[in-house]
């Protein structure tokens, strides 16, 4: 066994966890076509390997940030799939009472940091994350995800210039997925691997196959151990690919049917399965499936059936209440 690698029980719950985002993926999909959800969607069918395998080996008391497109880092650092599915649809037993929406979701007592709908954002708020642990003398970290579209934003250099100078206990985890919003790659930045960025901020970078789920924890382990022992911030590519349109208002077009059919071809469950199918057997891995079915169903049927938000609490003890 390579080092920092999962365990078979630890690669089980990782598949687990990325047939629920997908289950999840597919019914907001059709919950907003019937018009049940509250604005786009963003989803982030293809790329379920990299926010499972990137928090499948940290604490409760480890921070991450998320982005717009979260739902596998909500689930892999171990979020209830009913709660999520509340919180996208907007009730009052969603983790944040129906009001922050699906991609502001936040849970304190698993590590994770509400998010904000500023590209690049959550980036600076992992690095005040990781300096309050420094200041502490604490061993916890703070993992923030970002796109290769918030890898062009100034913030972006800024957090990773202060993360290296001060060797802060942090990772970032840089979810490459080919688009900024609609837009390619190729014409945003004029290096194809955004990882060589980490050597002007004195950190290591990597780049990893974003679509097997084992190669991104070894990656991020390896980067959270040497954040634990105080050597500083790493940097970690993971090469993926969005199925889906930035969001469900996305009109598409901009993706070639190739591209597409190439990346579905090396869909993260599917390798996931075919790397675990020998050792622990067909009826094994399909149980989960089945069982995750089941568990997406039930937290949907539940959401569906919870009652809105009242605002009235929020209104008798506003100091605006009542304002003109």
């Amino acid at each position: 066994m390579k080092k920092n690698s999962p365990s078979i029980d630890e690669r089980l719950e990782m598949h687990r966890r990325m047939i629920l985002t997908r289950l999840l993926e597919e019914r907001l999909g059709e919950l907003h076509k019937a018009g049940k959800t509250r604005g786009p969607i963003h989803r982030c069918d293809g790329q379920e390997a990299v926010g499972v395998g990137a928090t499948a080996m940290l604490s409760a008391e480890d921070f991450v940030t998320s982005t717009h497109r979260g739902h596998a880092h909500y689930i892999g650092k171990g979020l209830d799939v009913g709660r999520i599915a509340a919180e996208i649809l907007g009730r009052e037993t969603g983790y944040c009472g129906g009001r922050a929406g699906h991609m502001l979701i936040g849970d304190i007592t698993q590590g994770l940091i509400g998010g904000n709908a500023i590209v690049g954002a959550s980036i600076p708020a992992a690095a005040g994350m990781a300096l309050s642990i420094q200041v502490r003398g604490a061993s916890n970290v703070a993992l923030c995800f970002f796109g290769d579209g918030a890898a062009q934003t100034g913030i972006c250099h800024e957090a990773m210039n202060m993360a290296g100078l001060w060797k802060l206990p942090m990772v970032f985890l840089l979810e490459h997925n080919q688009y900024g919003l609609t837009v390619h790659q190729s014409v945003q930045s004029p290096v194809a691997d955004l990882s060589i960025r980490g050597a002007g901020y004195a950190m290591p970078s990597e780049i990893v196959d974003g679509n097997d789920a084992v190669e991104v924890y070894r990656a991020v382990s390896a980067a959270v151990d040497r954040a634990r022992r105080g050597e500083g911030p790493s940097l970690i590519e993971a090469k993926t690919y969005r199925w889906e349109g930035f969001s469900t208002s996305d009109m598409g077009g901009y993706q070639s049917e190739a591209d597409l059919a190439a990346w579905k071809a090396r869909d993260p469950i599917r390798i996931s399965y075919d790397s675990l199918v020998e050792a622990v057997g067909k009826e094994r891995l399909d149980e989960i499936e089945k069982a995750a079915v089941a568990e997406v169903d039930r937290a949907v049927e539940q959401a569906l059936a919870a009652p809105l938000p009242s605002f009235a609490v929020f209104e008798q003890s506003s100091p605006y209440a009542g304002a003109v």
